[in-house]
């Protein structure tokens, strides 16, 4: 695989985004610097290809889930602001619903088929936003990507102009979910793929889309992993096959 890089789309580094392109809130800006210091002062942080970020246009970010600092660690080294699915017991804690509220968060129920949250997403995207989807539903139990759930395609393939694969790796070792903290000095990659146009996901099925997708991050965080001296984890390809052939 191609060794990844790391430098903003030329047409986002200047001061201002594009015209017509949907800006951040002050807060939010705020709050992006505030947590790029602080989490580097903790983590190692490596950031690749933030080049396939897309100017301009509605882009859902499918991104796997290793921890509780996943949200920021995706957004953070991008220049257009991103807005986020959380759950909705989050937004019945006052302080911290103003706080998540501002950096362009919307419930959803979990375990249920959110219709109101899925249309607030695409909402979103077709007034030209970006969008983070973590597929799986819930954080990883060893730090392998889990399936897919199967409204990710719905949003990809009828909303977003652009589809963004986003790998994160080393999260889970630095706070898996069974830890109360997170541990300090860990080292977290984040890698994004080539973006996929709505022309060429519409090629596709919904089920062979998020296949596609799915492989590519398994794909990128073995390369990671092989780049950070970190094991590669095995994945039961056989199993996985006839699980999605039987649903």
């Amino acid at each position: 695989m191609k060794s990844p890089t790391s430098f903003p789309n030329p047409e986002l580094s200047g001061l201002r985004l594009p015209k017509g392109v949907p800006g951040p809130s002050l807060f939010y800006i705020f709050m992006r610097r505030f947590f790029q210091v602080t989490i580097s002062l903790g983590c190692k942080i490596r950031v690749y290809n933030r080049h396939f970020e897309p100017a301009r246009g509605g882009a859902v970010y499918i991104c796997n889930h290793q921890s509780f600092l996943d949200p920021v660690l995706m957004a953070f080294s991008l220049r257009r602001p991103m807005s986020f699915m959380a759950r909705d017991t989050l937004f019945q804690v006052p302080l911290f619903k103003q706080v998540i509220t501002g950096l362009n968060a919307f419930p959803v129920r979990r375990g249920t088929a959110d219709t109101g949250a899925m249309k607030e997403a695409m909402r979103r995207l077709k007034a030209g936003g970006q969008v983070v989807i973590f597929a799986e539903g819930t954080r990883t139990l060893d730090g392998r990507i889990g399936r897919f759930l199967p409204g990710v395609a719905l949003l990809a393939q009828r909303s977003a102009e652009w589809t963004v694969p986003v790998v994160l790796d080393g999260a889970y070792e630095a706070w898996p979910r069974t830890q109360m903290l997170p541990s300090p000095g860990s080292s977290i990659s984040v890698r994004y793929a080539q973006p996929i146009h709505r022309d060429e996901a519409r090629k596709m099925d919904a089920e062979t889309f998020i296949n596609h997708v799915r492989d590519v991050l398994i794909e990128m965080q073995a390369d990671v992993r092989r780049r950070t001296g970190r094991p590669k984890l095995e994945y039961d390809v056989v199993k996985s096959e006839i699980l999605s052939t039987k649903s």
